[in-house]
């Protein structure tokens, strides 16, 4: 079901970039902090990677990481995502050649994984992308082969070892996301996205286990999200899809842009949507459950047009959804904005 109502953003000051944001599917991610620490964001452009801190005396570095510790190495990042797990956060980095751990910082490189170039025919494109902390001591790095990669994080140190392979998908991953509310009973907690626009969502555990597999409709499905057993997806054909966690049943279906969606992100506190694409537009909507038909509801709450931009990026800056920031391709800052 969807209805149309309003709430009003406003832009604030903006955090300039000294590049802009690569034309990368979820080209943004914001480390959300507790209290009244202003938030940190990072963007990608080539092979390095932006750092900021938003709030006032906003602060920039560069960070350009090199592969297998050489100088000679760099390849172009994909996507990078701080994972917060409940012993401690790192920063992921994807890229052609294989995937990074750092100090949430930037400041140390804990652990480095190079993908196996010989396992791909000679004419594919190698990469890591999609990237989700999950089930308490996981991350999950997608790959370009279809694989998703589980790595088991200690609470402190670099013993980082990949625990499992996920072999669902046969075409590139997009994206993967992680419950961001409470599970039902029989959903999974962990959803990945792939090229062909199917889905698969798993539990997480000491092994994780698909739970219901959603096979796409001739559509890359580029950016996912799952909050409350609702998995909500954003298409090239720029549409959002709300599906049943526990059993990949179609909810709701919102012609919500007028070209390809590049992000999705969800508030967890607030079941708030934000959607951004290449048409230019920025969308916040409202998810909820009728609670006495148990159907999924999907309202329109706000629009905002970055004239001009090919918008690459867009997260949540808190857990109510009460202010966001967006990249956009060629866009040399971050625009933000905060609820009225």
């Amino acid at each position: 079901m969807v209805t149309a109502d309003t709430e009003m953003y406003r832009k604030d000051k903006s955090l300039p970039l000294r590049s802009s944001s690569a034309a990368l599917y979820n080209n943004l991610s914001v480390l959300r902090t507790a209290g009244p620490q202003p938030a940190r964001l990072c963007t990608v452009h080539g092979p390095g990677l932006s750092l900021l801190s938003a709030g006032p005396g906003a602060a920039l570095r560069q960070l350009q990481p090199k592969e297998g510790g050489s100088a000679l190495s760099a390849s172009l990042l994909t996507q990078a995502a701080w994972c917060a797990l409940p012993a401690r956060v790192l920063l992921v980095l994807a890229s052609q050649r294989g995937i990074q751990m750092y100090e949430a910082d930037g400041s140390i490189m804990v652990y480095w994984h190079a993908l196996d170039v010989s396992e791909h025919p000679p004419a594919q494109a190698v990469f890591a992308r999609g990237i989700a902390a999950a089930g308490g001591r996981f991350i999950c790095v997608g790959t370009s082969s279809g694989l998703v990669l589980v790595f088991d994080i200690p609470p402190k140190g670099t013993n980082i070892t990949v625990s499992q392979v996920l072999e669902q998908h046969r075409d590139a991953i997009t994206d993967i996301a992680a419950e961001l509310g409470q599970a039902p009973d029989g959903a999974g907690d962990l959803v990945t996205a792939d090229d062909a626009g199917t889905l698969c969502v798993w539990s997480t555990g000491e092994e994780f286990t698909l739970r219901s597999k959603i096979l796409g409709f001739g559509c890359t499905c580029s950016s996912v999200t799952l909050w409350n057993g609702v998995v909500a997806a954003g298409y090239g054909s720029g549409q959002i899809r709300l599906y049943e966690a526990a059993s990949g049943v179609l909810r709701a279906e919102v012609n919500a842009h007028a070209r390809w969606i590049y992000a999705l992100d969800l508030a967890p506190e607030t079941g708030k949507l934000l959607s951004g694409a290449e048409d230019s537009f920025v969308h916040v909507w409202q998810l909820s459950r009728n609670p006495d038909t148990e159907d999924i509801e999907i309202q329109h709450r706000h629009a905002e047009c970055v004239t001009d931009t090919q918008v690459c990026g867009a997260r949540f800056c808190d857990p109510q959804g009460d202010s966001f920031a967006i990249t956009g391709y060629d866009l040399s800052e971050i625009l933000c904005y905060s609820c009225v």
